[in-house]
């Protein structure tokens, strides 16, 4: 069963987490301090991180961009916990990695709902068609960029790029159709695995954080104005970035 690891530092939230999780099959531990966390990832190689923000010794923030950090294996998805309700709040979560971001307080049940929707996101998107490319699907290449779904590896011109899950997803879907719009509404429901909770801004910001990590390639990843996105080799015609997207950056 996937393994979750619960970063709580308020006793209470934390057992009932455990428990309810555990009632459902799931392999659960749980960490109440931002360190001991970075330890469990290494130890105990969560699939998914259940990670609250304020924490006794470092913040959630610094956590996650710490586990995006780290160059070995599959990264776990993240799941931010925390009582901070505020979009800059949110948009913070996503900027350093999060795959998604819970308000305090929260009933287990949708909670739930997000863990299976971001475990589901973990396995490569499908798209069955006679546009898609072989079922395998282990290694892709489409101009400079080539995935290795197998080995959970990114490659742009030859160099290696640290991607999330969820960022993996969304190339993979990406690329079984290079220079084919996906509109917004397709990605954030196929992608994030569900669509009312999940807004455009989050959308952006994965993006952007991946145009970012593609460096001088990030313009493989083009903007259709107002609808959606597509991946295009570069020089391709008929594609247009926003004119707010700044100048890409190695991640």
């Amino acid at each position: 069963m996937p393994r979750i690891l619960v970063v709580e530092d308020e006793v209470d939230i934390s057992t009932s987490l455990s428990y309810s999780l555990k009632a459902i099959g799931y392999e659960v531990q749980v960490a109440e301090r931002g360190e001991a966390a970075l330890e469990n990832v290494a130890s105990f190689r969560p699939d998914l991180v259940l990670l609250d923000v304020m924490l006794p010794d470092i913040s959630g923030f610094d956590v996650c961009r710490r586990i995006r950090a780290n160059t070995g294996g599959v990264q776990p998805a993240v799941i931010m916990l925390t009582a901070k309700s505020q979009e800059l709040s949110r948009v913070a979560g996503f900027e350093v990695g999060a795959d998604d971001y819970v308000t305090k307080p929260f009933s287990i049940r949708e909670l739930v709902l997000r863990i299976d929707a971001r475990l589901k996101a973990r396995r490569p998107a499908a798209e069955p068609g006679p546009a898609a490319q072989p079922a395998d699907l282990e290694r892709v290449k489409v101009g400079p960029l080539e995935i290795d779904r197998a080995e959970h590896r990114v490659f742009v011109n030859g160099e290696e790029i640290r991607v999330s899950p969820l960022e993996m997803r969304l190339l993979l879907f990406l690329v079984r159709t290079p220079g084919k719009m996906r509109s917004r509404k397709e990605l954030l429901t196929e992608v994030w695995g569900y669509h009312p909770e999940v807004s455009s801004r989050t959308l952006d910001t994965h993006v952007k954080r991946i145009r970012d990590k593609f460096g001088a390639s990030g313009d493989l990843i083009q903007t259709v104005r107002g609808v959606g996105y597509r991946l295009a080799v570069r020089g391709e015609p008929g594609t247009q970035k926003t004119g707010t997207t700044t100048p890409a950056r190695k991640g």
